[in-house]
Formats: structure tokens, C-alpha cells, sequence
């Protein structure tokens, strides 16, 4: 398909203001950023709502858009709440808002449907069926997952923009081992909730691999075994633009206003270098799309001085193994700058193999460790005082001469000697981690930058008011008129006078490119006029560039029923919702027959059959585990295929990740379509949101998963209307939460309250880290073994690979909320789940068992069944932070 021959949106972090300022002086023609509130980097300086109308203000002078970050899921008694504050926010100049949950990003679109709605790569859309589900909450753009191809991505543009729809996706920055939106480690471990804004990063920390049937950690590359390296598309610009992408991410909020600057400054200059020839061109054709070499490794060179853990491009090109992941190290690894050639008195020589300036900072890596240390301006004195370098505070001649002139010896004898406070050895490496010649400084000198081209226009004619206009090249004008002009009574205004008096604009953000005076013979005036009428122009100039967002006004829709949904599904979605059954009668909607159903999750015919031994009232079965040879017991594939097939009347799982079978994906590689398994009528345990939305097409009945964090009133509301019939809540809820949301929910409402709890879903394979392999994940070797990842502390967390080679990473602590069964059927939840992914035939009868006995005494004798213990209740009792 051909696209509009334009450069994609550059759309740049902010963090605080000092980042916004560098994000617009780089060139970004966008910048995201959260507030104080409700938004996925909390940890961030972030914004108020008083600081982002100058934000707005700054920003929308200079032709720049501000996408304000929702981007969490909002919790019962906060969406009212967080509605208002999209209100103030609205009202104070953001131009989109970008959400995670689904019932806030529906009444967005019902109390103030004038406000843009852009889709959170958190919400996991990664396939054509997202994209539909998108357009049911009436976004206008939908950032996507970042595991998908080039080729995936144009497939989803195409679509997305035959529904009136973007397209974003991340071009640079840090890549997520887990699927956005479906990372439960940091909260599971330590209650900081990634979907809630303080992810504390647990996959950056060192892990050993372990096999369960071995006691020594199998061979890795490094300890880091979740840590992906940065994302680098600077040479696959032309490929993503021309695969309709609208907008190109920038990561990184929590980084500094140097790393802003310097690699948006990089994507910038490559997005307008690329010629326009490619970006009408047909997607395939064989054109010159990529920058040359010399600029590309230029380029690369500026990125990884800013920040890098190694880069890839990782699934853009389909690269899902070993290649991605920076196992040595977790953090910046900068630019190496040498080596120690000598140690005396805590002064250590390095032998500099780039050009060093007062203030860079060095890491020097030792064989008990590393550590860092900043080059003071005496390191680059030579032995006779000169000082033979740059400072920094010559920057523009430093910039320069660092990206062109390469290497550069800083002394006399080709050393600097930087003093240290640690123990180091001659031979040690040294890492420039932070580069003084390229640290954002130009604001600090004038604060007004970039400035705003204006053409002037003076007439000063005598018997005719004074008038001063300005215009921007877009045609926006500010204009003023003053006395009438009258004759000199002393000296007569010169071309020259009037020039110099209009063209002082050092204190606005706007500077003169063209000045035409049109001026009387013999005219006068007092230069404190003339200032006046400059300075009331340009105030209307102001006026006028932001007028489309001072003039804004918000009103709550009269009309409070939930958001009709757009499309050609739309009616006999609605029509389906009067069909869903209700919390007295779904415990017998899958085969239930206790007034609160005990089901089963399996994965493998064993384990279905002891769960019907034990009770359950359903079977749910993953459709990854329902292939034959894809069984799974205790988390390991089994070699050998029962006999005996999963019960009839199992209740079809579709797996949570769900790529669209078309070339490149492990979909289409192993002919795998879970769709052909799903049948009207039936029921269908999805997910995911666009799992969900598809199977109701498909006319099955329902029921959608806990990946999908549906935490508040309106989010129900609209899933009951989709004519969803049964909602399996969130692990991340409080025993007070899911009351809040169980007193009038108008959907039935289901909990997993024992066995496994999948932390991770991650596209890369974790079995992998004990070295490459064929990618024949179907029969795969190792997933026949059970496996863990082991952290510093010693705890566990099993390991499975799935037959599309995708990892889940467990909670090695066994979840039990069994005692807590009492609370729930008062609720009136009308089921709760047994997990047997990690138990064996006989555990999994006595789990069911247990389920089933704890519903009878809460229902006969309101009595709580004990805790089992070495186990957890999850966040019941705490809640996320």
C-alpha cells in the first residue's frame, strides 16, 4: 500500500520542564508527559496542572503537540477523579491522552468526547483485532505492542487507518521483557505495580537459570538473564514510515534533558535527511531508504553516548533470541574510552582513545567491580599546565571536534590522569557514561528557544494610525494600532531608528526573519511608543497561536448511558448484552452447580480428569495446552501423548498473546490459528480485550481473563455491554476493591484464588539463555524439563515456554485466597479459578477439593477453611502502591 509522502510525528519524553524545553529545541513535533497523578513513570519529576498550562503555552508557540500520559489502571474509587482530571487538563492545553484502561478511555469519550484519546502500549495491542477493539473506545491513535514486526505493523496501519486511526509505535529506548500491561513481578514482589507507574524494574536485577532437576545454575553469557538491550531503529526509519507508522516514540521519561536532547537532536536530523523518493514507494520496492553508512554510524555513535545498553532492533526484524538481550549489564554502558596504563597515589592514568572534556563521566570496570568518577579540568592539563582540551563550557567547538575528529590524545605522554577512590589495575577498561560536551546547556542562556520566525510589517504614515503587525510563514497573525502619526516637532524618524526599536525581541519567544517599514517623511514618534504597539502585537500574536486551546471549554455529555459503540458489530454486540446472564444464574452458565462455581484451570488430561474427580464444575484449558503433544504438567511439555483426551465440555482458553497468523510470526511458522478451535455458542475464556471482541463476533459466550485489569465501574459497564459474560478480576485488587466493584456490577464476576500466578509473557524465550538454539519450539527439548529463574535472594520463579516459544514467568510462592471464600460468596462472586499449571494430578485433586469444600462451608455455615502456609493472599490485604 503507498502512503502520503510525509516524515512520521517525532514524539519525544518529558519528564520535567527542563526536558520538554530540550525535547523542543531538538526538533520533537511532540512531546508526552505525565502529571502528579495517574501516570506509568511516578518516579518522574512529572508535571502539575499548574506547570502544564506554561507547558502548553511553550510547546504550542512553537507548533509543538502535548500528549498528557493516563497511562495505569484506575482503581474504583478514583475514576471519577482522574475524568476531572483529564477535565483541568483539557482546559489547560493537552492535546491527547494517552490511557491504559479501558472504562476510563470510554467516558473520555462520553463526558468529553472533544478530548483525543490515544491508546497506551500497556493496553497489549499487537494484533487486527486490538485495532477493532481500539476503535470500540473511540481512540483516534494506538500506540503498539513492541513485539511486533515491520511487517505486522503495516498490516495494523492499514487497518487502523480504514477505522480512522494512527499508528505509533518505539523507535529508541528500553525495551520491556514482558508484554506491556502484562508485568505482575514488581507488584507480586514488592507491591509497586508496573501498571500502576512505580515498576521497580525487577527484571534489571541478576537471575541464574536453573533446571529442576540439576543443583548448579546452567551456563549463561552474563547474570542479567532479563534484561533486554535498547531499542535503536535509526536505520529502519524509511521501513517504518513506509509502513504507515504516524508516530515515532522516544522512550524515556525518566531519563535526563542531555539524553532528550541529544537523541531526539539524532532522530531529528535522520528523519529530514531521508529523501522523499522511498515514501510514496511501494512497501518492498527496492529503494534507498536507509541513511549511508558514514551518517548512520555518526548517528549511532551520538545515541550510545547518550545511553545505551547495547542496541537492537530487536523484533522490528523479527530478531526474538540471545542478540537482544544485554545479559552482561543492566545500565548504561556508554562509549569505551580507554584503558588504565598506570596507578600511583589514587591518581589513575588513562590512555583516552576518544576525545575527554572537563566533566564527562568515566566507569571504570575492574575485576571486583566498577565504579565511576568525573574528569576534573586538571585531568587535561599536560605537564606544563596548558590545558591541551576543551572545556565544556566551550561546547559548540567540543560537539564538533568530538563527532568528527575521532580520537584524541589529551596530554603530552597520550594520558589523563583522573583521580580514584577505589582499587584499580593497570589494564582496567574505562567507559564514558556522560558525555560534558553534549549536556543540554543552551536553555540556561536563553530560555526563550527555539524562538518563533515572525515577519514584521511597520506603517508609520502621517494623518494614519500607527501599525505594527507580525505574522508567522503559517499565516497567523498579531497586529496593533496606535495614535495617529503626526509630524516631527524635533527630529523626524529614521528607516534605521524604527528598525532598531521593533526589532528588540530578546524577551519574547519570537525573532524578526523579515522587517518592511513603510514610513512618512518628516514622521515622529517617541521610541516609548513604538515599543509599546512592538509589544502589544506580539501579544496578540501569542493571542492568536494559541487561541485553538484558550478558547476550549468543557461540559459533561447530558447524555450519562455508556458510549454506543461504533462499527458494523455495534448492534449485535448490544443486543448480546441483554442475553448475558446475571450473578444468581452464571453458576450454571459453564456447568456450575454450587451457588459459587469452583473451576479448573489444566493443562494437561491428567490433571482435567483429577479436577473433575475433585469437584470442579468447569474445565478451562489453554489452547497452547490443548495441541496434541503440547500438554503440560508441573510446567514441563510431555514427551509422551495420553491416551485419554481432555474431558468433553472444556471451556476453550485463548492464549493471551495472539499475533495474527501472517508471515514472520510464530503463528503463521507453525500453522497455529486458535480461532479454529472457537464455536458459536460455546464458551470462550479470552485474555485479552481483542480476544474478547473476536470471539464475540464469532457468536461464542465470553469470558474475559485477569490480564485484562478491568478495576472500575465503567470498564465493567462497557464490557457487559460488549456482552461479556463473565469477568475474572484483576490479581492486582484489594478484598475492598472487588467488594466496591461487585455491589453493582452488571457483569458476574470471578476470582483465581489458588495456584500459580503468572508474573510475565515475554516473546523472547528465557531457555535461551543457556545458549541458542533451532526455534523449533514445538518440540523443543528443554521445555520437557522443568526450569526456574533464581534470584539473588534465593527465591524461585518457574519458568515455562510455550509451543510458540513465548516464556511465563510464576510467582515461585503458591497464591492462596481459599480462606478468603466467605467474603467472596457475600459478594456474590459467582466463581473462583484453581490454577493447576504447576501441580501434579494429585495436588490438583486435593486443590479442587479444597476450593470446593471452602464454598460449602461459606455457604452453609458462613466458616473460613485455614491458611495454607508458605503461601500468599496476594494483594487481598495489601494493595498496590
Amino acid at each position: 500500500m503507498a502512503y502520503e509522502s510525509r516524515n512520521p510525528e517525532l514524539l519525544a519524553p518529558a519528564g520535567n520542564m527542563e526536558c520538554l524545553h530540550a525535547a523542543v529545541c531538538a526538533g520533537a513535533d511532540a512531546v508526552y508527559l505525565g502529571l502528579d497523578e495517574f501516570n506509568a513513570r511516578r518516579n518522574a519529576d512529572n508535571f502539575t496542572l499548574e506547570t502544564l498550562k506554561d507547558a502548553c503555552n511553550y510547546a504550542h508557540l512553537r507548533g509543538v503537540r502535548i500528549y498528557v500520559t493516563m497511562n495505569i489502571e484506575i482503581l474504583p474509587s478514583e475514576l471519577q477523579h482522574a475524568i476531572d482530571y483529564v477535565r483541568q487538563a483539557y482546559e489547560a492545553g493537552a492535546d491527547a491522552f494517552i490511557v491504559q484502561d479501558a472504562g476510563l478511555a470510554t467516558e473520555l469519550h462520553r463526558a468529553l468526547p472533544q478530548a483525543e484519546v490515544h491508546i497506551s502500549t500497556q493496553m497489549n495491542i499487537h494484533n487486527a483485532a486490538g485495532i477493532e477493539a481500539a476503535a470500540c473506545l473511540g481512540a483516534r491513535r494506538v500506540t503498539l505492542a513492541r513485539e511486533l514486526s515491520i511487517g505486522e505493523i503495516a498490516e495494523l496501519s492499514e487497518l487502523a487507518a480504514q477505522l480512522g486511526m494512527e499508528i505509533e509505535c518505539f523507535a529508541h529506548g528500553a525495551l520491556c521483557i514482558c508484554y506491556s500491561g502484562q508485568c505482575l513481578m514488581s507488584s507480586m514482589i514488592g507491591g509497586r505495580s508496573a501498571n500502576r507507574g512505580l515498576c521497580a524494574q525487577a527484571c534489571r536485577l541478576p537471575y541464574e537459570l536453573h533446571r529442576q532437576d540439576r543443583t548448579e545454575a546452567l551456563p549463561a553469557e552474563g547474570e542479567h538473564l532479563l534484561s533486554p538491550r535498547d531499542l535503536c531503529s535509526i536505520d529502519l526509519l524509511g521501513q517504518l514510515t513506509r509502513a504507515g507508522v504516524a508516530s515515532l516514540k522516544i522512550e524515556g521519561r525518566m531519563k535526563s534533558a542531555d539524553y532528550v536532547h541529544e537523541v531526539v537532536s539524532v532522530y531529528r536530523e535522520a528523519l529530514d535527511a531521508m529523501g522523499s523518493d522511498f515514501l510514496g514507494a511501494e512497501a518492498g520496492d527496492d529503494c534507498e531508504d536507509a541513511p549511508d553508512s558514514s551518517r548512520s554510524q555518526i548517528w549511532r555513535a551520538r545515541l550510545a553516548e547518550a545511553f545505551s545498553r547495547g542496541f537492537t532492533t530487536a523484533y522490528l526484524e523479527g530478531n526474538r533470541g540471545n542478540d537482544m538481550m544485554s545479559y552482561g549489564r543492566p545500565n548504561n554502558r556508554g562509549v569505551f574510552a580507554g584503558r588504565v596504563t598506570s596507578v600511583e597515589n589514587d591518581i589513575a592514568e588513562v590512555a583516552p582513545e576518544i576525545e575527554l572534556h572537563e566533566g564527562d563521566v568515566l566507569e571504570f570496570w575492574t575485576n571486583r567491580g566498577h565504579f565511576a568518577a568525573t574528569v576534573p579540568a586538571s585531568a587535561l592539563k599536560s605537564k606544563g599546565g596548558k590545558n591541551v582540551s576543551h572545556s565544556k563550557g566551550d561546547k559548540q567547538s567540543v560537539k564538533q571536534r568530538a563527532r568528527n575528529n575521532g580520537a584524541n590524545r589529551n596530554s603530552q605522554n597520550g594520558t589523563v590522569r583522573i583521580p580514584v577512590e577505589q582499587r584499580i589495575g593497570k589494564g582496567d577498561r574505562v567507559f564514558r557514561v556522560r558525555n560534558a560536551a553534549t549536556a543540554f546547556t543552551a536553555f540556561d542562556t536563553d530560555p526563550f528557544l527555539p524562538r518563533v520566525n515572525v515577519l514584521g510589517h511597520v506603517t508609520l504614515l502621517i494623518g494614519q494610525q500607527a501599525h505594527i503587525r507580525f505574522a508567522t510563514a503559517e499565516g497567523v497573525v498579531g497586529e496593533a494600532w496606535g495614535d495617529v502619526v503626526e509630524p516631527a516637532h524635533t527630529k523626524a524618524l529614521s528607516e534605521e531608528d524604527v528598525r532598531a526599536h521593533v526589532d528588540r525581541l530578546g524577551q519574547t519567544p519570537f525573532v524578526l526573519q523579515e522587517l518592511d517599514v513603510v514610513l512618512s517623511d518628516g514622521a515622529g514618534m517617541g521610541f516609548s511608543q513604538l515599543h509599546h504597539l512592538r509589544a502589544d502585537a506580539l501579544d496578540a500574536l501569542s493571542d492568536a497561536l494559541l487561541e485553538p486551546w484558550n478558547a476550549r471549554t468543557t461540559h459533561d455529555a447530558s447524555d450519562s448511558s455508556l458510549y454506543v459503540l461504533d462499527g458494523s458489530n455495534a448492534t449485535a454486540r448490544s443486543a448480546r448484552s441483554h442475553n448475558a446472564p446475571d450473578a444468581q444464574s452464571s453458576s450454571t452458565a459453564s456447568g456450575g452447580s454450587h451457588a459459587c462455581a469452583v473451576m479448573a484451570w489444566v493443562t494437561n488430561p491428567s490433571c482435567a480428569r483429577a479436577a473433575r474427580r475433585g469437584g470442579a464444575d468447569s474445565l478451562y484449558v489453554p489452547l497452547l495446552n490443548f495441541r496434541r503433544g503440547q500438554a503440560q504438567l508441573c510446567g514441563a511439555r510431555q514427551d509422551e501423548a495420553e491416551q485419554a483426551g481432555y474431558p468433553k465440555q472444556s471451556v476453550m482458553a485463548i492464549p493471551t498473546i495472539d499475533h495474527d497468523p501472517i508471515t514472520g510470526t510464530r503463528e503463521s511458522a507453525l500453522a497455529f490459528d486458535p480461532w479454529d478451535y472457537v464455536r458459536e455458542g460455546k464458551t470462550v475464556f479470552a485474555d485479552s480485550l481483542a480476544g474478547a471482541i473476536r470471539a464475540l463476533d464469532l457468536g461464542a459466550r465470553v469470558e474475559i481473563g485477569p490480564h485484562v485489569p478491568l478495576t472500575n465501574s465503567a470498564a465493567l459497564r462497557f464490557i457487559a455491554q460488549l456482552g461479556v459474560a463473565r469477568v475474572w478480576l484483576s490479581p492486582e485488587l484489594t478484598l475492598g476493591q472487588i467488594s466496591q466493584l461487585a455491589e453493582d456490577s452488571p457483569v458476574p464476576l470471578g476470582l483465581f484464588v489458588s495456584g500459580a500466578q503468572e508474573l510475565m509473557i515475554c516473546e523472547h524465550c528465557l531457555l535461551m539463555s543457556q545458549g541458542p538454539c533451532n526455534e523449533s519450539c514445538e518440540t523443543c527439548p528443554r521445555r520437557s524439563v522443568e526450569h526456574k529463574l533464581v534470584d539473588r535472594k534465593g527465591f524461585e520463579f518457574p519458568v515455562l515456554t510455550d509451543m510458540l516459544g513465548r516464556s511465563h514467568l510464576y510467582n515461585g510462592i503458591e497464591l492462596d485466597a481459599i480462606p478468603t471464600i466467605p467474603d467472596f460468596v457475600d459478594m456474590g462472586i459467582s466463581a473462583v479459578m484453581v490454577d493447576a499449571t504447576l501441580m501434579d494430578k494429585k495436588t490438583t485433586e486435593l486443590a479442587v477439593k479444597r476450593a470446593v469444600r471452602a464454598v460449602d462451608a461459606a455457604v452453609n455455615d458462613h466458616r473460613a477453611l485455614d491458611k495454607r502456609p508458605g503461601t500468599t493472599t496476594g494483594h487481598l490485604f495489601r494493595g498496590v502502591m
